[in-house]
């Protein structure tokens, strides 16, 4: 059984504040993903300025409990792999490199060699594993990373991938239709998906990212 403590603490923080579930930008499928992510974000009137993506795996580029790209995302993985090279693409994901799930990496090895892409292993699910990204970026300084802003979270789910983003202080791109239809996916998902259009027709948005010299 794969239990998100970290989410059912975390879920309590959008009674007070439900804009920490909401997405900075969103599109359709992972094909839709601009590279570089900054384009995504220009509605804002603000660069960006993302040095760096974080990436979901399940129901964002693979389908749930595979470890493959869903083949009609390839070329776009590649494209973000070009223009996030090495260690600026960093794969989170709540199965593979969950080390209270992967106990023994083996969902995190297998990710990284049909990918190439780099798997985070992390204690605390997401949303609440952003001292583990922030102390991988720092780890690895080649990636530019210096604050939380220059970080884009890509993601299928608000409640874990957006949430993260908005606690990090970081950019969210929420991809709202994911790999799986919607008929297969979970009872949370459905429920997101009801929350944000609710949020959205009420004019709440998203907190903005501040930047290093705010």
């Amino acid at each position: 059984m794969n239990l998100n403590l970290s989410g059912a603490l975390n879920v309590f923080k959008l009674l007070t504040k439900p804009s920490l579930c909401l997405p900075h930008a969103t599109v359709s499928t992972f094909n839709d993903i601009p590279v570089p992510l900054d384009r995504a974000f220009e509605h804002h009137g603000k660069k960006a300025g993302i040095k760096a993506v974080v990436l979901d795996k399940d129901d964002c580029f693979a389908y749930p409990e595979t470890n493959q790209i869903h083949p009609p995302y390839v070329e776009r993985f590649r494209q973000l792999q070009k223009g996030y090279p090495g260690r600026k693409l960093l794969i989170v994901s709540n199965t593979a490199g969950a080390t209270l799930y992967d106990r023994d990496g083996k969902l995190a090895t297998g990710l990284e060699q049909t990918t190439g892409a780099a798997v985070l292993s992390h204690r605390a699910k997401k949303p609440g594993c952003k001292d583990e990204i922030m102390a991988y970026f720092q780890k690895h300084p080649e990636t530019g990373v210096t604050h939380p802003s220059q970080v884009a979270i890509v993601g299928d789910r608000l409640m874990t991938d957006m949430m993260l983003a908005n606690m990090m202080g970081s950019w969210g791109l929420w991809v709202k239709d994911g790999v799986a239809p919607l008929s297969h996916k979970s009872i949370f998902a459905k429920f997101e998906y009801r929350l944000a259009a609710f949020l959205m027709a009420r004019g709440v948005k998203a907190p903005g990212p501040k930047s290093p010299f705010e």
